[in-house]
């Protein structure tokens, strides 16, 4: 049996503690349990009524008991009636019996608010201590109603003390949090924020905790704070830590509240005074210069201490973008973080400067640490830092070093995470088509990616390359070669099956002159690739197919007995039987004329926000995407690059163009009714003639 040290006052209770760790079985445990439970139930339904010791001692008990993971269903009255004894120990397991076992909907929150509202009332410091950490961590909507409009007087009335203060500064935010209609703070606004004047500095510490929430909320009502705030902030910062001794961190000073304060102003734009702004200026060079200095400790504590402090002063002069030099002077310390042994402070160094890069004081000081932070992408162990890693290298990449940059993340591209591959290639797509002058590097960097991770490559990165070589005459024919050779690798991903089957529909005429690219080596390469396709690209591969007859009548015939063939004609799947049928049936009867007009090529793309940009944001977000350049935003021809997001072409009455639909991921004829109605409807009203005989030519 353990030591009970003099004046404990509930051996009993650590007898049972004792019994219950002696258990050698779960069973064991559970019969002490019970045969505890029932002598407590026998002890509150007796004859003998408990006293406060009594009380206490089996209410502990309960409490451990539910803390071991049992359901408890009684007891509960009994913890409520040691709420209004007078002594300190008997009250406080009252309390927390309450705070840990009591529902927010039980039926006891009145008897406790009535002791709560006694306790509130007793001007006793640590009752009042007690019922305001009560009320924090129950929380309910009730407790809100009953003392909101309680607290603040507490929290602002002269005589009230510092401690009592502190919690209800923490409890008021607590309910702000849970019910904030609940919490009027117009009338005591102006003295809350005088609280940031108040000479104990852990009352000022809750209270700015509470300040910052307010004014998040309602800014306007909170500007008198900026002053104060940066009056206080001031006089940590350039105080010696003797000053602050009871609140002197590992040499730092007041740390908890200097971040409290940063945090404050991050509410609010710079300060329009201009001595204020002078001023706050001075405590943000003071804390840059301070990380400078050697460390007064090597103690770990020190320095999480001043780096946070640092790293959130950081926050605010990113935040007020205003002052060019504080901003590359951020952008220079978190430099010196990046090959810093600390993983942590490697991975906050990195994020910042992603928000660093944004600026246009500080983007080229960003720049200057391109190489550290690409040796990070290749050597880093942790992949949340390489994560961001990359997202650093996104946000700095420009024309100047766009082509570096892309290159970099698709090596990296070829061993990262798999579960960022797919962010990777979004980004990768974005910048190359942002920063694209010469558009063939652009085709050959979205190969280059279908290529490395063709499974990651989403519906809108092949759509959009498909739509930009669309749009742009200059880069067809390159196009229309690059395909074709890649589609000679012995295994090409099916995404590329996808492209080259759309491209080479479109533009393998620009290509035909070429014997090494002939029609019918187009033709054998593509069908090479048919029987290891999914439904959808193989319906895609035969609308190319039907515009190979209207490119190159020579290869009319082989490609008819392809769609002649029982495994078209008789294919499991309806839709890939339909367009064989249709499609047969098309190059039978229509002329030379009709075909050219039925399969003219495709129109431009209308102008649409770009969908991979819409993607990443999506995939982000909150977090900041950069747009597509402006001048890119039109891509005709004229050099300019058009959005689309929902990649359908203009509808024309009298041709069926052949369009990429994100349901199916394959070609289908440019009217809505087509799907349901088929070609053969529209056929029979443009050629001449046609009438649609199923399986038959």
């Amino acid at each position: 049996m353990p030591a009970v040290s003099k004046g404990d006052g509930m051996r009993g209770l650590a007898v049972f503690i004792s019994d219950i760790r002696n258990c050698k079985s779960k069973e064991a445990e559970i019969k002490r349990i019970n045969k505890e439970l029932a002598n407590i139930r026998s002890k509150f339904k007796g004859d003998k009524a408990l006293d406060g010791y009594s009380k206490k001692k089996y209410v502990c008990k309960l409490l451990f008991i539910f803390l071991l993971g049992h359901d408890i269903d009684f007891g509960h009255m009994e913890a409520v009636n040691l709420l209004s004894s007078n002594k300190y120990t008997e009250k406080q397991i009252g309390y927390l019996f309450i705070s840990v076992l009591v529902n927010s909907n039980s039926d006891l929150i009145r008897l406790i608010n009535n002791a709560i509202k006694n306790d509130l009332g007793s001007r006793n410091p640590t009752f009042m201590n007690l019922a305001l950490h009560c009320i924090a961590n129950v929380g309910s909507r009730e407790m809100a109603e009953a003392f909101a409009s309680e607290i603040p007087r507490i929290l602002v009335a002269g005589d009230t003390m510092d401690s009592v203060k502190q919690s209800a500064a923490l409890c008021l935010l607590r309910l702000n949090r849970t019910s904030p209609d609940l919490v009027p703070m117009g009338e005591w606004t102006a003295r809350v924020v005088h609280l940031l004047n108040d000479q104990h500095l852990g009352v000022v510490t809750a209270a700015t905790s509470l300040i910052t929430t307010l004014a998040q909320k309602s800014p306007d009502d909170f500007k008198t704070a900026i002053s104060l705030a940066v009056t206080r902030l001031s006089r940590i910062v350039t105080s010696a830590c003797i000053d602050l001794q009871d609140y002197t961190y590992y040499f730092v000073a007041a740390p908890w509240l200097s971040v409290k304060l940063l945090r404050l102003l991050q509410c609010y734009p710079p300060p329009e005074d201009a001595a204020l702004r002078s001023r706050l200026t001075e405590c943000l060079e003071t804390i840059l210069n301070k990380a400078q200095e050697p460390p007064k400790s090597k103690k770990v504590q020190h320095s999480n201490a001043k780096n946070a402090v640092l790293f959130e002063a950081i926050s605010l002069i990113i935040h007020h973008d205003s002052e060019p030099t504080l901003l590359v002077r951020a952008c220079n310390q978190l430099g010196q973080f990046l090959q810093h042994r600390e993983t942590n402070l490697r991975y906050l160094a990195l994020e910042s400067m992603c928000t660093l890069a944004s600026s246009e004081f500080s983007h080229e000081a960003v720049k200057t640490h391109m190489e550290t932070v690409i040796n990070a992408l290749k050597t880093e162990r942790d992949v949340s830092v390489r994560q961001r890693a990359v997202d650093l290298l996104y946000a700095m990449c420009d024309r100047s070093n766009s082509k570096q940059i892309v290159a970099e993340m698709l090596s990296y591209l070829e061993t990262a995470d798999y579960s960022i591959r797919e962010e990777i290639v979004l980004k990768v797509a974005i910048l190359a088509e942002k920063y694209a002058v010469d558009y063939t590097w652009y085709v050959d960097t979205i190969l280059n990616l279908i290529r490395i991770a063709g499974d990651y490559v989403s519906e809108e990165v092949w759509y959009r390359v498909i739509q930009i070589v669309i749009n742009r005459d200059d880069v067809q024919g390159y196009a229309a070669k690059t395909v074709f050779e890649a589609l000679q690798a012995p295994a090409c991903h099916e995404n590329l099956v996808k492209v080259g089957g759309y491209i080479l529909g479109e533009f393998g005429n620009l290509i035909a002159g070429d014997s090494r690219s002939s029609p019918l080596v187009q033709f054998n390469l593509l069908h090479s690739k048919f029987h290891l396709c999914s439904v959808p690209t193989r319906a895609l591969l035969l609308s190319a197919y039907i515009k190979f007859i209207n490119l190159f009548p020579e290869v009319k015939g082989t490609i008819q007995d392809v769609l002649r063939s029982d495994s078209q004609l008789r294919n499991a799947d309806v839709e890939l039987q339909q367009r064989a049928v249709e499609y047969l049936r098309l190059s039978c009867i229509a002329s030379t004329d009709i075909l050219a007009t039925v399969l003219e090529e495709m129109p431009p793309f209308p102008e649409r926000e770009s969908s991979i940009l819409a993607k990443l944001k999506k995939k982000k977000g909150s977090m900041n995407v950069p747009d597509i350049d402006d001048s890119k935003k039109n891509m005709n021809g004229n050099g300019n690059v058009e959005h689309n997001n929902n990649n359908e072409p203009n509808e024309v009455t009298t041709k069926v163009y052949v369009r990429i639909t994100a349901k199916q991921n394959c070609f289908e004829p440019g009217f809505k009714h087509c799907q349901s109605r088929g070609l053969a409807h529209i056929f029979s009203k443009i050629v001449p003639g046609f009438t649609y005989v199923k399986l038959k030519c």
